[in-house]
């Protein structure tokens, strides 16, 4: 499990850690730096906001490529995209200079920043609330694609096999289908699309008012493989080596820059 969901909301954990530190850098700072309040205001939330916006334009520098192809992603700060280094230094510059003439002050500041980003650190890698990979390999589904053929997930074999989970009425879902596409057109990636839960008219009619094809295109009426793979939402996308065997998986919206990440790793 990456996620929780809370109602129709479906929150990444590393996007729930990263709220818990912060609220616990803002404590920590009301009580130990002593600075007057508004001082304490002006620093802390021009800590947040350059480190957000370094962290995002740090992470679009380094995937140029990526979002050459998608340049809307950048204004996309929901998607994922955010480079914690990048963001780390400038939040400490941005802290050196609006501290500048508060010694003590400054140092208790960049200690509680270091130590607040070591703790989400070691919450992304402990995952108190889950994480890890509940499929370790292909699952041994028996699913029927779009023509009524019976398909053996197991038995999909390529480089790379993208596996999304997904529906009709879910709009991420439907954002990523193009991205998806464009990726099952490599000979070296076979992406196999699972609907979840829905009957096959409103699959079909779907897919072909939006004029999208895939080789494999697969009911799950049962929603089997949310089962199987712990998903506690949509769309939830899992990657696959040429063994079969599970790489990571990605709960949330994909973006070019993950997915060129997964297809670039051997």
């Amino acid at each position: 499990m990456d996620a929780i969901a809370l109602g129709p909301v479906l929150v990444p954990l590393p996007r729930l850690y990263t709220l818990a530190v912060t609220l616990l850098l803002l404590a920590l700072s009301v009580f130990l730096l002593g600075l007057p309040r508004q001082r304490h205001v002006r620093w802390f939330n021009g800590l947040i906001i350059v480190w957000l916006v370094a962290a995002h334009l740090g992470h679009v520098a380094l995937n140029l490529e990526a979002y050459a192809q998608a340049p809307w992603d950048i204004i996309k700060l929901w998607l994922p995209g955010f480079h914690g280094v990048i963001g780390l230094l400038a939040g400490l510059a941005w802290t050196l200079w609006a501290l500048r003439d508060r010694l003590a002050a400054l140092l208790g500041a960049s200690g509680l920043i270091l130590g607040t980003a070591l703790l989400w650190l070691a919450l992304m890698a402990w995952a108190p609330l889950g994480g890890g990979l509940a499929l370790r390999q292909l699952p041994a589904l028996s699913l029927e694609n779009l023509q009524g053929e019976t398909v053996e997930l197991a038995a999909i074999r390529n480089e790379h096999v993208v596996v999304n989970l997904w529906a009709t009425w879910c709009p991420p879902c439907r954002r990523e289908m193009p991205l998806l596409q464009e990726a099952d057109q490599r000979e070296d990636v076979s992406v196999v699309v699972v609907n979840q839960g829905e009957d096959l008219m409103p699959v079909v009619r779907y897919l072909d008012e939006q004029g999208l094809a895939f080789e494999h295109a697969l009911l799950d009426p049962r929603q089997s493989l949310m089962v199987q793979s712990d998903a506690q939402g949509l769309p939830m996308t899992l990657l696959f080596d040429d063994q079969g065997r599970a790489v990571t998986q990605h709960v949330g919206e994909l973006t070019p820059a993950i997915l060129n990440r997964w297809l670039a790793d051997d």
